[in-house]
């Protein structure tokens, strides 16, 4: 055979439980990123980053199917577990922090991304050369992990685009002058069957995605406090620039109008 079989010292009488006998996995750069000439990067869901020669960058990443996926299976619309539109945010942010962009200027989803039944999607986030004025364009792709048709162009699907700003901008301005929580005048809201009828509606949010706990109406704006449940299905969460889930929560305000 090519190459030829290795041979292992074996016992030839039971075995002890303090002797191990595995078969040896890899070489020595086996799960080493650097030598296939990228750079690890701590975060639960991209694992490397390659830097362009012309100064642009891609960050790369798997996602598990939806039966692997722990708290990103939590968010299910219509029936299908779907990945929240704020993951590829937050993917995009770290893109900005590792190509050295100050914000987010602009950012249009283009496809939903459905986790697998079986197998796994490659993700790429792609970060274009800095222009005169170091704003620099993202995008955001994934294919099956595997398949026949897995080394052609068609096999991506585009996800998201938008483009990076080098400077950041001018923070909104809100709350009120004395800095009060909730502002004077804001009227509570109740929100004790709000995950009820948001099931009804046919988005299905897990215990990760159910962190609203409390909201109000002042003037022509809606306010709510959000937080991040602490269950056994989500990890990592101080490699996410801001977590995912929690930032989907923040947005459920929304549907109170």
């Amino acid at each position: 055979t090519d190459p030829a079989p290795r041979t292992l010292d074996l016992p030839t009488y039971p075995f002890q439980h303090h002797d191990r006998y595995w078969v040896p996995e890899g070489g020595p750069d086996a799960g080493d990123v650097a030598a296939a000439g990228q750079r690890s990067l701590p975060h639960p869901l991209l694992a490397a980053v390659v830097n362009l020669p012309d100064g642009g960058l891609v960050l790369t990443g798997r996602l598990p199917n939806a039966g692997s996926a722990g708290w990103l299976a939590e968010h299910v619309v219509a029936g299908i577990p779907l990945l929240p539109g704020t993951v590829l945010l937050e993917w995009v942010l770290r893109a900005a922090d590792e190509a050295g962009c100050a914000r987010i200027e602009e950012l249009a989803l283009q496809a939903p991304l459905v986790l697998p039944a079986m197998g796994a999607r490659q993700v790429r986030i792609s970060v274009g050369a800095a222009d005169d004025e170091g704003c620099r364009t993202v995008e955001v792709h994934s294919r099956p992990d595997r398949g026949p048709d897995l080394d052609t162009a068609e096999a991506w699907v585009c996800h998201a685009t938008g483009a990076l700003a080098s400077e950041s901008g001018d923070a909104p301005e809100h709350g009120d002058a004395s800095g009060s929580w909730p502002p004077a005048g804001a009227e509570p809201l109740d929100i004790t069957d709000f995950y009820h009828h948001a099931t009804t509606a046919g988005y299905d949010y897990g215990p990760t995605f159910r962190g609203l706990t409390a909201a109000w109406k002042h003037g022509d704006h809606i306010l709510a406090e959000a937080t991040l449940p602490t269950t056994d299905t989500h990890d990592h969460t101080t490699h996410f620039t801001i977590h995912p889930a929690l930032l989907d929560t923040a947005l459920h305000p929304t549907a109170l109008h």
